[in-house]
């Protein structure tokens, strides 16, 4: 019993390596532990793009220790019959992609992690807060614990909505998510906006009906849920960023247009959106991503999997081919922390899969150095690879 275990955990490491790389899944066909039919059925699990998406929204709502009794209560069931692929990806220590394999014998039990180079670590994931900076210059610190209520405004501490209201301040104001937040704004014309960490929003207090709805994302990356034009008289809404003008009916769209880097992506998920910069301008169907060079004013637009590019919303992260370097960009800007890379080689590294916004940032380095023997430091709240 401990060969064939000692054997599974050797496997689901290397096709676990597989998967983060994007390779073909070699070493699991060239197995003795299954026959054909086992291995397509779990080379369908592992590598299907809806799957895997299924399993990343349900890592959320999945009690992990509950799973994982579950899963060990499978011990003896053949591999088609187990319907524990969600209690899988929630027992792994991070789901990139998911590293869990199944035998008609036995289920794996967890490997033992490879030990981290740590220091004293305060790095924790982001949570819901912001900064709110009314019209007449007053500030208001929002998150979990802290509500405020103010004519046409309320928040609960991880939202903060607005109303129409004639008698309440007009102006400008202004939303601030600091690094390791996010926050959820519903405007006065019931437009969502979700906000990643790191970005800033500006808008009115209130829309008057027939004239455009305009915001700033002054920086950062959002993901707006417009309401229609049709519940405003007509009245188009406009998302202006730093070099560019998004002119919108009534659709779904992400916007990432960080200060850190040279271009705003623009990925439209639902109906259509007018984008105008200095040099050109185009209309954007749903999976199309505009690409705005901010050096050279370039233009691409491509056809993508706009899954990887909204998934934050949905509580994780996909990375499709990233390299090391952006994925710890991203991470870096979550959980508030420095990344230094000593041996610049390590940026281009590419990887594949997908991770939850809760994991420990430990976890997540443990399966990286796990994969490619990549030597790191953790002090305090700077990463260090060497």
């Amino acid at each position: 019993m401990a060969t064939i275990l000692t054997k599974i955990i050797e496997l689901s490491n290397r096709i676990a390596a597989s998967l983060l790389k994007n390779e073909e899944l070699e070493s699991l066909h060239q197995s003795e532990l299954f026959d054909k039919t086992d291995k397509d059925y779990i080379q369908e699990n592992l590598t299907n793009p809806k799957l895997i998406k299924q399993r990343a929204k349900m890592l959320r709502s999945i009690d992990k220790k509950e799973g994982w009794e579950k899963i060990q209560k499978a011990v003896g069931v053949p591999v088609r019959r187990l319907n524990v692929w969600k209690y899988a990806a929630a027992a792994a220590v991070i789901l990139f992609s998911v590293s869990v394999f199944l035998t008609q014998e036995n289920f794996w039990k967890k490997a033992s992690p490879v030990k981290p180079v740590l220091a004293k670590s305060e790095i924790t994931p982001g949570t819901d807060k912001a900064t709110l900076v009314l019209a007449n210059g007053r500030t208001v610190v929002l998150g979990q614990g802290l509500a405020y209520n103010s004519k046409g405004v309320y928040s609960n501490g991880k939202e903060i909505i607005y109303k129409n209201d004639p008698t309440a301040a007009e102006g400008d104001n202004y939303l601030t998510i600091p690094r390791g937040g996010q926050y959820f704004i519903k405007l006065a014309d019931g437009t969502q906006v979700w906000l990643n960490s790191e970005s800033k929003l500006k808008f009115p207090t209130n829309f008057k009906d027939g004239h455009t709805r305009s915001v700033e994302l002054v920086y950062g990356e959002a993901y707006f849920d417009v309401s229609p034009s049709t519940k405003h008289k007509g009245a188009h809404f406009n998302v202006a960023t730093n070099g560019q003008n998004v002119e919108v009916l009534g659709t779904e769209f992400n916007i990432k247009a960080y200060q850190d880097e040279s271009s705003i992506y623009t990925t439209l998920v639902e109906g259509k959106i007018s984008l105008t910069s200095a040099s050109a301008s185009r209309i954007l169907k749903p999976n199309d991503r505009l690409t705005l060079n901010r050096n050279t004013s370039g233009v691409k637009v491509s056809s993508i999997d706009v899954y990887n590019e909204i998934s934050w919303k949905e509580g994780v992260f996909a990375f499709n081919d990233m390299t090391l370097k952006d994925i710890m960009k991203v991470l870096s800007r979550w959980y508030d922390i420095k990344v230094i890379f000593e041996n610049k080689d390590l940026e281009k590294i590419t990887f594949n899969g997908i991770l939850d916004r809760n994991q420990k940032i430990e976890e997540i380095l443990t399966i990286i150095n796990k994969t490619n023997k990549i030597p790191y430091e953790i002090k305090e709240k700077t990463i260090t690879f060497y």
